[in-house]
């Protein structure tokens, strides 16, 4: 279906009003879609979702469904990447100004691809770092990265983080704020920061870059910056020496950093305790809300914490439309004079008729050729500023765990975790990472808990954090069900140090950046994989007695 044929098989005849365009339009997945973006990206020459030609190709992480999805991308959308970035930095900026500093900004481009009709396929973000504007703007909003861009578009991850650490302490007077795409990629630089710090003082010491760095490339571009300085690694180390278990590291590596800037909500969340840990009385400012397929909202109350961040929507960098997640019973049986609706997707609602309090699931269109889009991501109208809703993640609509009539989110999945290690912190111990499945195998079906735990805790502990996540799965569904046994007792299974490392490099091996990288929360039957690499590295298991 190319651009120009639209109107005439929609029916749509020219016309450009939201009412036809809403009568006419199907609302429709990326699975109704692939079919004309796989033309696109095999190089037919007629317009096809747009009239202008798709440039470039987002692939998304594919941590949500366990496969990436090809989305379009153009200038038109690099655009409104630019214009969400700017209106963020002039609200944030008032609240916490920076001047004339630099960014410890932890982001990494994915190696790109070329598609069968030689279009460049590269993660969203990589399509962005590479973009030729966004060094101009990093540099107009006083943000520009402070390590070089053979860093950033190094091939080994691992060896662009270490520099990354490593420009940060040589500019280390000068970082005024630290940044990364997702709250994960921060955490992770810190964790390793504890593993190699003592690396790094050395190469600052000598002046010379250790040899863990093998691509010329990288090296060249370090050996610019990396001269020796004893004083400083002699400061690094008193500063490393004087924690208490790392508490207040970024503010002690760096004393004039004014905030920590990056996408903590949502799947983000669960990394805050230990990126405040980190930060101490560092302010943590969640980035805007976005997606592979396009952005929607920008960050314009960031002195609000993470947990309660809202999002203006943009209205003029798409067409935003809402599903509305529940609707007043009593008025559509008097309406309808029936019940039949309750099986039936409510119609969705414009920009300006949501209302206040109420959930919604998020349809765009915007201009890389995605009509009337189901993004899957639910939300809650918080208010309004001006005439323009403020919208608060919640949660994404098909990441649930289900058996019988249960239907537990990924928000419910995080609480009730949350509730768990509060247990074990008791003993000064954490989880450093989690992930669910459903295991039907068994008869009734149970849920599947994993954790990584940063250290040894005793049998009694875990079969009551067992318990404790039983218990706190608050979905009536679960509920109803596990008092009758039609679902099973839940499951517990710990698994050892590094597992979900290893889920990471699988999925950096199949060409997902770090800078995009989401744990999967609920790995699904289209994920064997990542669920191998679970099972597989089960050191313990319980089961709950809570029901």
């Amino acid at each position: 279906m190319d651009a120009l044929s639209i109107c005439k098989i929609w029916g749509l005849n020219g016309r450009t009003d939201p009412e036809s365009f809403k009568a006419c339009v199907p609302l429709v997945t990326h699975k109704d879609l692939e079919p004309c973006i796989q033309r696109v990206a095999d190089g037919a020459f007629s317009p096809i979702l747009t009239r202008k030609p798709i440039t470039t190709i987002s692939i998304s992480s594919g941590t949500t469904q366990g496969k990436p999805k090809f989305v379009p991308f153009n200038d038109e959308l690099m655009e409104t990447t630019l214009q969400i970035f700017r209106t963020s930095f002039a609200f944030r900026n008032k609240e916490f100004p920076i001047e004339n500093g630099r960014a410890l900004q932890f982001i990494y481009s994915s190696k790109q691809i070329k598609t069968k009709g030689g279009l460049f396929a590269g993660t969203a973000t990589s399509n962005v770092f590479r973009n030729s504007q966004f060094r101009k703007a990093m540099k107009a909003m006083q943000s520009e990265c402070c390590s070089p861009d053979e860093v950033i578009f190094g091939p080994d991850f691992h060896q662009s983080l270490y520099c990354h650490l490593l420009c940060g302490l040589i500019f280390h007077e000068e970082i005024q704020l630290v940044s990364s795409t997702f709250a994960y990629s921060i955490v992770l630089a810190f964790r390793t920061f504890e593993q190699v710090w003592e690396e790094l003082c050395d190469d600052i010491r000598e002046g010379v870059l250790r040899s863990r760095i093998t691509f010329p490339s990288v090296r060249s571009a370090m050996a610019k910056l990396l001269k020796p300085n004893p004083e400083l690694a002699d400061l690094i180390e008193k500063k490393c020496s004087g924690l208490s278990n790392w508490y207040g590291l970024i503010p002690e590596l760096f004393p004039n950093v004014k905030y920590i800037y990056g996408i903590m909500t949502g799947c983000m969340e669960p990394y805050l305790k230990k990126l405040r840990h980190y930060a101490a009385d560092v302010p943590l400012i969640s980035a805007d809300y976005g997606s592979s397929e396009g952005w929607i909202g920008a960050n314009i109350n960031p002195s609000l914490p993470p947990e309660s961040a809202t999002y203006a929507v943009l209205p003029n960098i798409g067409y935003f439309e809402f599903i509305p997640l529940k609707e007043n019973v009593e008025e559509h049986m008097q309406d309808n004079g029936n019940v039949s609706f309750l099986s039936m997707e409510p119609k969705p609602v414009d920009l300006t008729e949501v209302r206040v309090g109420e959930e919604y699931e998020v349809i765009i269109t915007n201009f890389g050729g995605l009509y009337r889009y189901k993004l899957g991501d639910v939300v809650k109208v918080m208010g309004f500023h001006n005439s323009t809703p403020e919208l608060k993640f919640v949660c994404r609509r098909n990441v649930m765990l289900a058996i019988n009539i249960d239907k537990s989110t990924e928000q419910d999945l995080q609480l009730a975790v949350e509730e768990a290690a509060k247990l074990i912190a008791k003993e000064k111990l954490e989880v450093i990472d989690f992930s669910s499945n459903v295991d039907v195998s068994t008869d009734p079906g149970h849920y599947v808990v994993f954790w990584e735990i940063s250290g040894e805790v005793s049998d009694e502990v875990l079969t009551e954090c067992c318990n404790c996540l039983d218990r706190s799965f608050v979905d009536g569904g679960y509920v109803s069900s596990r008092k009758v046994d039609a679902i099973g007792p839940l499951e517990l299974r710990v698994v050892r140090r590094g597992t979900f490392q290893k889920i990471l490099d699988h999925y950096l091996g199949l060409g997902a950046a770090l800078s995009q990288f989401k744990t999967p929360r609920c790995v699904g039957p289209t994920n064997n994989e990542v669920l191998q690499i679970l099972c597989d590295n089960v050191a313990k298991n319980y089961f709950s007695t809570a029901f």
